[in-house]
């Protein structure tokens, strides 16, 4: 299968999927001559599949049944101790990464993984991010919040082999983000050098089942325009392997966009609402199932699930849907 898709080839389910491709699987009954019909929205001439999305063996995810653990599931909070120093280790890498079944991108990432380490702290903790630039081209590391203009990751360029420690303390709460600010910037987000960053405020939030998303988007046809839309970095991961929880509990999602190249992402959850805060910064909520996000652009989500059953999340945006960004919540009792 050529590594180089583009972004209608995938849509339409034209030669490379039809040809015994691995990813075979997207081109629908009726999309080998150019339709674009909705995976999740299927007439009724196509009622014999069963159900109008792709779920478990039948999605064409890569990777196992815990390859996505780190990126899904956030370090515990710990409670607040004045004086107490958090400490992380970044390398950025030249490496390339299987972004859909069968389709492989060439990433600039920290630590391996796009997205990067999730990064967490407590308020007023002191933060000390050592970064060693591992890569090609030169590197940096930005993150939302308050910290020092030199602490910043504008001025402080790491060239390939070298190093610069961050250190500020962390603060205000809520979910951040951090990424690379060197130029091209678009290309440096868009490879990879992005991850979340999580303030926990000195009260603690109530206990959860806490989760992250970061939603994103790879270009691997080189052409500015993304090819595949994921959470977490692996198309249709959580389709494969739904997320599971039970219903009633008190279900956080930290959820951050990088996605380059599009104006906006979005996530809707099915058969459900759920209280989200903007930045997570403050007690301010809005009660939905949608939500749409710029770049950069991040809060919190907080659903109790009041049925079991599988509740389908996905961008809103349907073309990004059937690009590889939806998944599943499996709600056991």
């Amino acid at each position: 299968m050529a590594k180089n898709l583009t972004r209608k080839q995938v849509l339409a389910g034209s030669l490379p999927f039809v040809a015994a491709a691995p990813l075979a699987k997207l081109a629908w009954p009726t999309a080998a001559h150019g339709s674009e019909r909705s995976a999740m929205h299927l007439g009724h001439e196509h009622t014999h599949l069963g159900h109008a999305a792709m779920i478990g063996a039948e999605a064409p995810a890569p990777g196992g049944p815990h390859a996505q653990d780190d990126a899904l599931y956030p370090p515990k909070p710990l409670p607040h101790h004045p004086g107490r120093v958090r400490e992380y280790h970044l390398t950025a890498l030249d490496h390339k990464i299987e972004v859909a079944q069968g389709v492989h991108f060439d990433a600039w990432s920290y630590n391996g993984s796009v997205p990067g380490p999730i990064i967490r702290a407590t308020e007023d903790d002191l933060l000390r991010v050592n970064f060693t630039n591992g890569g090609s081209h030169p590197h940096t590391i930005h993150f939302h919040g308050i910290h020092p203009g030199k602490m910043d990751g504008v001025f402080e360029t790491v060239l390939p082999g070298g190093s610069f420690t961050y250190e500020f303390p962390a603060r205000p709460a809520g979910m951040q983000l951090y990424h690379c600010h060197a130029t091209p910037l678009k290309k440096h987000i868009h490879k990879g050098l992005y991850g979340a960053f999580i303030i926990d405020p000195k009260e603690p939030r109530q206990p959860a089942r806490e989760l992250v998303m970061v939603l994103n988007g790879y270009d691997t046809d080189g052409d500015g325009e993304n090819n595949f839309y994921t959470v977490n970095g692996r198309a249709f991961y959580y389709a494969k392997y739904p997320i599971r929880v039970k219903k009633g509990e008190l279900v956080r999602v930290y959820l951050a966009n990088l996605t380059e190249f599009d104006l906006i992402n979005s996530l809707h959850l099915h058969g459900e609402f759920f209280r989200y805060y903007p930045t997570g910064s403050t007690d301010h909520f809005e009660y939905t199932d949608t939500v749409m996000l710029c770049q950069g652009e991040r809060g919190i989500m907080e659903i109790e699930f009041h049925n079991v059953g599988n509740f389908m999340f996905h961008a809103h945006q349907s073309e990004f849907a059937e690009l590889g960004w939806m998944g599943f919540f499996d709600v056991v009792d």
